[in-house]
């Protein structure tokens, strides 16, 4: 008899019963760096029916400090983080099917992913790539859990479509001026903690206790020893474009995403958000000044490190300057802007 989920199956909450719908179940899980390493591994080891990772980056030296499953010999050849996520895993647990990605994902890639899927995980570090993930869960009304962390800091959000408010409901725009982990740092146990906050919700989910759901929004900051939920209730906009009345999902729209372009007989790439915001330069230039050099001025804020040198405009518009791929180019602009 096997009796690997024997312990799990002793928690009543989740019982025999809810181990075998566990076992039927594929989740979908946005990003493999650490929150999507940690939370694959947990619903691995949970045994989880189907498990599709998705990632455009392969492992660096960088991410060994706090990205549990990836080794130095990944760190050293520069695999793609889903294909050693998926080489790990397999490992760990020879029952679930592991399906790797190595792709940007965009409108596209989402509404092919989504087909059988019944949780989407959130490991992304970037906004854009969220309320694309939020419209696609509205959308197929497939539940999903936000999480971030950078430096000591944590949040987690749980979203079941119909329920709620959602986070385009949370969020009148996307968000500028956030720090990341390339400019703030981070440290493992808040890594840790948003897993385990977001695979504590997935469980509940996949055994389908939606009561036992949290509903309000989780937030810590390890360091300081602070800890705050809210709820969110009243938060739900009826005329949400998201989720309202009469939803439209503009996230899945192709004049939502980054515009790229790159420039002719220039080194360069330049992105234009899909929505007009303005840029504190003063207070971006205080979050990437650990990041390289910086320089500022009235009308625009250039950061500059060993490879490449960005150049950031008061309207959110960005020049990177040292590559000619714009999937590179999208990739830097996040790490650095958030």
């Amino acid at each position: 008899m096997n009796e690997r989920y024997s312990r799990q199956e002793l928690f009543s909450p989740i019982g025999k019963e809810g181990q075998a719908k566990i076992s039927e179940k594929s989740v979908l899980i946005v990003g493999a760096g650490a929150l999507g390493a940690a939370s694959s591994e947990a619903l691995t080891r949970a045994g989880v029916k189907r498990i599709v990772l998705v990632d455009r980056d392969y492992v660096d030296w960088t991410n060994l400090q706090r990205q549990q499953l990836y080794s130095e010999e990944d760190a050293k050849n520069q695999l793609p983080k889903v294909i050693a996520a998926k080489n790990r895993l397999e490992k760990i647990n020879s029952e679930v099917e592991i399906q790797a990605h190595v792709m940007d994902m965009g409108i596209e890639e989402a509404e092919e992913l989504i087909s059988g899927i019944d949780l989407i995980m959130d490991a992304t570090d970037n906004f854009e790539t969220r309320l694309l993930i939020n419209d696609l869960a509205q959308k197929y009304q497939v539940p999903w859990i936000y999480g971030a962390c950078v430096g000591s800091y944590g949040i987690s959000y749980t979203i079941i479509p119909g329920q709620g408010p959602c986070l385009n409901c949370l969020l009148d725009k996307i968000p500028a001026n956030g720090q990341t982990c390339d400019t703030a740092g981070i440290i493992s146990p808040a890594v840790q903690m948003v897993t385990a906050y977001q695979t504590a919700e997935a469980l509940k989910i996949l055994v389908e206790d939606f009561e036992a759901v949290r509903n309000k929004i989780i937030t810590f900051d390890l360091w300081t020893n602070q800890q705050v939920q809210l709820g969110m209730e009243k938060a739900k906009k009826m005329d949400c474009p998201s989720c309202g009345t009469e939803p439209i999902f503009p996230y899945l729209k192709k004049e939502s995403e980054l515009k790229t372009a790159v420039l002719c007989g220039r080194d360069t790439v330049q992105i234009r958000p899909s929505f007009n915001r303005e840029i504190n330069l003063e207070q971006m230039e205080k979050s990437l000044v650990s990041h390289g050099r910086v320089r500022r001025n009235p009308y625009l804020l250039e950061v500059q490190n060993e490879t490449h040198r960005l150049v950031l405009f008061k309207d959110g518009r960005a020049l990177v300057h040292g590559t000619k791929n714009t999937a590179e180019a999208k990739s830097i602009y996040h790490k650095f802007i958030g």
